[in-house]
């Protein structure tokens, strides 16, 4: 498999580095693709110093933007799988690898890296990623256990069959949603998160933007 490895990065000069080092570590072979959206902080030239691939957006455009971009950046470099991870070191890239082998195995389209919702779960979180599993395991009729999870790998048919729409976080819902519809098979892989680092979620209206992206279903979730 040719394996990229695109990190959507804002702000992140303090942990990308680790970050690149650490999945140069983990998948050796693989393209990593840093998407900077719009820092003032050096994130860009850290992740480069670090040898990873640049995009550089000039001015900050939302985690979608960036996610589309280093995706379609992959493709064009005949990436044959896609995986993303965040910036801020609350994925540990020691884990794709295991995210990597259910689609290596001929099992899996698209996997979830997916976080256990037990006391290492913020509790704000673990409702929230509840219901949000629940719906799109509804929608899907597949079991999702993480629907909220930015740590994911995919196929390059994922990636050129699934448009979804949004510019900030809601993309990662409408691009699960738009992949379970399609009939990919998804398939989830137990992870663990380390939280406490700061995150550019925007409690009301990033949350209203991923309520409106599982509304679009709400017909096949009553069914």
């Amino acid at each position: 498999m040719r394996v990229a490895v695109v990190i959507p990065a804002f702000q992140a000069a303090a942990s990308i580095g680790d970050v690149v080092a650490r999945t140069q570590a983990a998948v050796p072979a693989a393209e990593i693709i840093v998407v900077d959206d719009g820092s003032d902080d050096g994130t860009g030239e850290e992740g480069r110093r670090r040898g990873a691939t640049l995009v550089t957006h000039p001015r900050n455009r939302g985690k979608g933007v960036s996610l589309r971009a280093g995706v379609a950046r992959a493709c064009a470099h005949d990436a044959s799988v896609i995986v993303t991870i965040d910036a801020d070191g609350q994925h540990p890239p020691e884990e794709i690898p295991g995210l990597l082998r259910p689609i290596a195995e001929g099992d899996a389209d698209l996997v979830l890296g997916a976080r256990k919702r037990d006391g290492g779960m913020p509790l704000s979180r673990r409702f929230t990623n509840w219901l949000s599993a629940t719906l799109a395991s509804r929608i899907g009729g597949q079991q999702v256990r993480d629907a909220q999870t930015g740590f994911r790998a995919f196929t390059r048919d994922v990636a050129e069959g699934v448009q979804a729409a949004g510019d900030r976080y809601e993309y990662e819902a409408n691009f699960l949603l738009d992949a379970l519809r399609a009939g990919f098979r998804v398939v989830s892989v137990d992870v663990p998160t380390i939280y406490g680092a700061r995150s550019h979620f925007h409690a009301w209206g990033d949350t209203w933007r991923m309520a409106r992206a599982f509304g679009r279903h709400a017909r096949r979730i009553v069914r």
